[in-house]
């Protein structure tokens, strides 16, 4: 027997165990396998070759309504772990005031692959190194101060267990990269432009995505010509014009204005004390009018090969498709087993039918907690970019984000993007440096007049997604047309 196969039975054993001593639900995520490996080259020199490699056990156990967690990276200590996550447990359930459940589920067998041509970690580092400073060696330029070219591996195989009989087994893998020129303008301030890699929501997710052209590879040369002319550019005038977002940009406001508010537990007051809490309540669901008709929202969106696709959360909930805001009407959120069952009773009534399958940790040694999955807005009717700026009478047209800064509860933002172009009588004119947008969120959503069609919808990748305490890092993706808004406040006033 493998020492993976006889961790899992232990592993199964350990459950019964806990569970025969009055446990209501107990789990286990066994993290045989987590990679990660990280490149980055600052003006051709290798300033970042960072590998790291873990495993471990991560153990739940639900005691008269109370979480109590452990984990260990010693196989050796699995029975000491599991008594630890229990006498935790107890301990916190002699403070609970809302006592928490799991609800009863049956169990669960299955397994999810993340789709990969070439696996990013059979790619010798003499190759990845050579590809990096190709790029690099493409946004060389006179007037370019500063070059950035970086790039990030992960892979893990995470085995799940669970008391009600469950039993999931993951491999998943992501790929990210982005490139980053920056030079002065003539007012002496540093200007930037860059590329992250992004997917179409379709094929797979390895190395190939990397040397893509079209996803990643073949724009490096756009990145210098659009810097050049952002340098030469004037500023943005302060002013009231319709906004369009590309999904360079549009997945930001999506992330920050839709997604955070809408994780459960934020709802339920559970991250105040660090990432605030949002301005949706209980109530709101079913009833808040969150945009105008073309808004439609969704969370995961099937998407094959996006940092949000994962086959089954960390309850051992399958990953579902499902709306969250349905033609401007906010109708559902992005919820785990017990936050849906604390919620439902806090209400006094059924809000949400089910888990949405959001309870995802960062790595064995972090417990769940909501977190988004890839959340999307579905494709409109309203054409190309072409067809967006010809029904545009005076606006910008806004890519990248370079500051942001939102509400504590969500509730309003205001956005810097590295560059603009902007828009007259539906025509694009001219670059325009410095844009800053910004509104409170239901105004700004209420005012949302066109989404693109299928052909400008994207699958943009976010790596570094902050939440809980101790914080947890994790990776999830936006699906984002080209959208545009009207009469919103822009630039800066002087």
């Amino acid at each position: 027997m493998t020492e993976a196969a006889e961790v899992k039975k232990e592993i199964s054993g350990n459950i019964s165990r806990i569970s025969g001593e009055g446990a209501a639900y107990v789990d286990a995520r066994y993290y045989s396998e987590d990679i990660s490996e990280t490149l980055v080259l600052y003006d051709g020199d290798l300033e970042a070759n960072d590998t790291t490699v873990q495993s471990g056990i991560g153990v739940r156990v639900l005691w008269e309504g109370a979480w109590g967690f452990a984990a260990t990276s010693d196989p050796a200590g699995l029975r000491a772990c599991f008594d630890r996550a229990a006498q935790n447990a107890r301990t916190a359930s002699e403070l609970v005031k809302e006592p928490l459940s799991m609800g009863k589920k049956d169990p669960v067998k299955g397994s999810y692959t993340t789709p990969v041509e070439v696996d990013p970690f059979t790619v010798s580092l003499q190759d990845k190194l050579a590809f990096l400073t190709r790029l690099d060696n493409q946004l060389k330029d006179e007037s370019i101060l500063k070059r950035i070219v970086y790039a990030n591996f992960m892979k893990r195989k995470i085995h799940f267990q669970n008391s009600e009989g469950s039993e999931i087994q993951k491999d998943l893998a992501h790929v990210f990269g982005m490139m980053i020129a920056m030079a002065l303008d003539s007012d002496g301030e540093m200007q930037r432009r860059s590329m992250n890699l992004y997917s179409t929501g379709d094929g797979t997710a390895g190395w190939e995505m990397m040397t893509n052209p079209d996803l990643f590879a073949g724009h490096a040369d756009r990145v210098k010509s659009e810097l050049s002319q952002l340098a030469a550019a004037p500023p943005l005038e302060f002013g009231r014009r319709s906004v369009i977002l590309l999904p360079g940009q549009g997945h930001l406001q999506v992330h920050e204005t839709i997604g955070h508010p809408l994780e459960l537990d934020r709802i339920l007051g559970y991250e105040l004390s660090y990432a605030g809490g949002s301005f949706v309540g209980l109530d709101s669901f079913g009833k808040l009018q969150y945009g105008s008709e073309k808004l439609s929202v969704s969370s995961y969106g099937d998407i094959d090969n996006a940092p949000g696709s994962f086959g089954f959360d960390d309850d051992g909930t399958p990953e579902r498709d499902y709306l969250l805001i349905d033609r401007g009407l906010l109708v559902n959120a992005l919820t785990s087993r017990a936050m849906v069952n604390e919620a439902n009773k806090k209400a006094g009534r059924e809000v949400f039918r089910q888990s949405g399958g959001a309870a995802r940790a960062t790595s064995f040694y972090r417990a769940p907690i909501d977190r988004m999955t890839n959340i999307n807005i579905l494709p409109g009717c309203d054409g190309t970019l072409d067809d967006i700026i010809a029904s545009t009478e005076d606006g910008i047209i806004v890519d990248n984000p370079v500051s942001w800064s939102i509400g504590s509860n969500r509730e309003h933002f205001h956005f810097g993007c590295e560059i603009a172009w902007e828009v007259k009588d539906g025509k694009r004119t001219r670059i325009l440096r410095n844009p800053t947008y910004q509104g409170h969120t239901l105004e700004f959503y209420r005012s949302l007049s066109a989404v693109g069609d299928s052909s400008t919808w994207r699958v943009e990748q976010v790596n570094n997604c902050g939440k809980g305490e101790p914080n947890q890092v994790m990776q999830i993706g936006h699906g984002v047309p080209v959208v545009k808004f009207d009469d919103v406040i822009t630039g800066e006033r002087k």
